[in-house]
């Protein structure tokens, strides 16, 4: 009998109901079932409000990066990722830039944007100076949504409107910019939004379609850099002088090659996002702004620009910045819900949205350096290689005790394959205990 996912009322059975119905559905053992068991001292109840038709959770490690030093201040940074490799290529680059004297970081205010689309405008240039003219009983509407927020020093700073030519005829977008404070801004922004669209209509003549935040943050920023002494950076086959004119012609391709910009991009990504992810932030947020905001700052006919630059200063050092988009909050969310969200941010030590966007940005410069370092000289692979390894050997049915053995194989053959994996296992087994 064929299967069918109308399920009435799912929303309505408990956690151990829905479970069984996924495990009739699918023929789930009782062994894949409990794989969806949260984890001790957490109340599943609080996931269950969290999102729809819950039925468990998906766990990803939690590792902690050392070394990092922002603004004269230590961090330990969690870290929520599947990859091998980030954690400890963040710790080493920070201990790099730690002997450079450490992360200095900034961020502009927390101000995100709105955006409300007006459609059959017949005077869009005229309409657009009717809305600016009615500024700031707008401005005042809007606050009059969120008191709380205008009280702690935020709400409604300005607004901006755009003429759009577009394939449907052409289109007015006001843009409302909203102070934020320690929040992301998604609820406070998008009601004020909603609000002022049936004034902006009746001031354009035409009428309000979309009425949303934009994830493109481009007023809330945060820059970084760091100094990554030449002297730090020699390995065995090259000086550090050599490292730091490798790591420059590294990151030029990303400056010329959407290809590589692409990767070098996501690298970067790679370190943010997991502590995005740590502290329960919208990690889709942030990356589609940082992607989109990568777009946006290409310059001289190319279609995308690398978020980090890198220059050789004066004594011969490696410099490194970054610059993007980071509309984090610690407000709200499941920042203030999740438990381990609420202890990483507690581990973190950050005292508001702005300190965690430094931090941020500090990992990803960090990510990005790491990356590059190891692409310019031994290649990605190398350091990679024994940490996917564990992965691959575990994948292949190692017990504990059999992991380290099978690792040393698959690297020292430089065979990283399940195939391999499993061949070695046996072979091993057969041989008996050391």
């Amino acid at each position: 009998m064929e299967r069918s996912s109308e399920i009435s009322g799912f929303y309505k059975l408990s956690i151990a109901e829905r479970r069984k119905v996924l495990q009739e559905w699918a023929g789930l053992t009782d062994a894949e079932v409990a794989a969806y068991e949260f984890p001790p001292g957490v109340d599943p109840g609080t996931f269950d409000r969290m999102i729809e038709n819950v039925v468990g959770v998906y766990a990803l490690p939690v590792g902690i990066a050392t070394n990092f030093r922002v603004n004269g201040k230590d961090y330990l940074v969690p870290m929520a990722i599947e990859e091998p490799s980030v954690v400890a290529a963040a710790s080493n680059a920070a201990k790099v830039a730690r002997a450079g004297g450490g992360f200095t970081a900034q961020t502009t205010a927390p101000v995100m944007i709105g955006q409300v689309q007006l459609l059959d405008v017949h005077d869009p240039a005229a309409a657009r100076l009717r809305i600016l003219g009615a500024k700031a009983a707008l401005l005042e509407r809007a606050n009059a949504q969120d008191p709380m927020l205008v009280k702690f020093g935020g709400g409604a700073r300005d607004l901006e409107v755009r003429v759009l030519p577009s394939p449907r005829g052409t289109m007015l977008v006001a843009h409302l910019l909203v102070d934020a404070r320690d929040a992301a801004g998604m609820n406070a922004v998008n009601t004020m939004c909603e609000a002022l669209a049936p004034e902006l209509a009746r001031l354009t003549g035409g009428r309000s379609l979309l009425r949303i935040i934009t994830n493109l943050a481009t007023h809330r920023l945060a820059h970084a850099s760091a100094v990554f002494p030449a002297d730090r950076l020699a390995t065995d086959r090259m000086t550090g002088d050599e490292v730091v004119e490798a790591i420059v012609d590294a990151y030029t391709l990303a400056a010329v090659d959407p290809y590589r910009c692409a990767t070098h991009n996501k690298g970067i990504m790679n370190g943010i996002s997991a502590v995005v992810v740590a502290t329960g932030n919208d990690f889709r947020a942030i990356e589609s702004g940082a992607h989109t905001y990568a777009a946006f700052q290409a310059r001289d006919g190319h279609v995308v620009a690398p978020l980090t630059t890198y220059e050789k200063d004066r004594a011969g050092n490696l410099v490194g910045t970054i610059e993007l988009p980071l509309a984090v909050g610690l407000i709200g969310g499941a920042t203030a819900v999740h438990p381990t969200a609420k202890a990483n941010v507690k581990l973190l030590g950050v005292g508001g949205a702005s300190e965690l966007a430094q931090v941020l940005a500090s990992v990803g410069l960090a990510q990005n350096f790491a990356a590059l370092r190891a692409l310019a000289t031994e290649g990605i692979q190398r350091g990679h290689m024994e940490l996917h390894a564990r992965n691959v050997a575990a994948m292949a049915g190692a017990a504990p005790d059999e992991v380290d053995r099978v690792v040393a194989r698959l690297v020292a053959e430089r065979k990283v394959r399940i195939d391999r994996a499993k061949e070695v296992l046996d072979e091993l087994r057969r041989a008996g205990p050391r």
